[in-house]
């Protein structure tokens, strides 16, 4: 009977391991810092860029005016050589992610990759003059302005279209 002693004891000592390992993982947990929050992103000056994008670009291109000073641009660039790609990202008053897209790309890929796969809705939305079609799906949604001088706008992001309609009321096109 001096087996079974044996196997008792290491049966006890390995389950007696795992606890000790167990509650030092648990203190080394609570000692790490964690931040669920979002990282606070830096404000970009995009004035510099617009202006080059409005010399360069074959169609006016759109930026917002007369925003409230809780939304922060976060990511501007114009790529010329890729249909006069316009891009403007926003972080709104409540954390999230707008951004304006333009381009003279074909308008099916480029609504396609805009929107990141969203698709047209039956909605319309008249927005100052100009009409916006709602998309939805995707990682995020969308308001489509079509037609602009050749150019296809696009305002969309993880933001509500409460949101996305104040972005594209506020937009100027020059």
């Amino acid at each position: 009977m001096a087996g079974t002693n044996g196997k008792q004891k290491t049966v006890r000592d390995m389950i007696l391991s795992l606890a000790l390992i167990g509650l030092a993982a648990g203190f080394i947990y609570f000692l790490v810092p964690h931040d669920d929050h979002a990282p606070d992103l830096p404000r970009v000056d995009y004035r510099v860029e617009l202006l080059t994008a409005r010399r360069a670009a074959s169609y006016p291109v759109a930026a917002p005016e007369g925003l409230s000073g809780g939304w922060k641009a976060t990511s501007v660039r114009f790529q010329g050589e890729d249909g006069d790609r316009w891009h403007l990202g926003y972080q709104t008053p409540d954390g999230q992610y707008v951004q304006i897209e333009q381009s003279t790309q074909k308008r099916a890929d480029f609504i396609d990759d805009a929107s990141q796969g969203a698709s047209a809705t039956k909605t319309t939305e008249k927005i100052g003059d100009r009409t916006w079609t709602h998309y939805t799906g995707g990682r995020y949604d969308a308001l489509v302005l079509d037609g602009t001088s050749g150019s296809t706008t696009v305002v969309a992001g993880t933001a509500s279209f409460t949101q996305l309609t104040k972005m594209a009321a506020a937009l100027k096109m020059s």
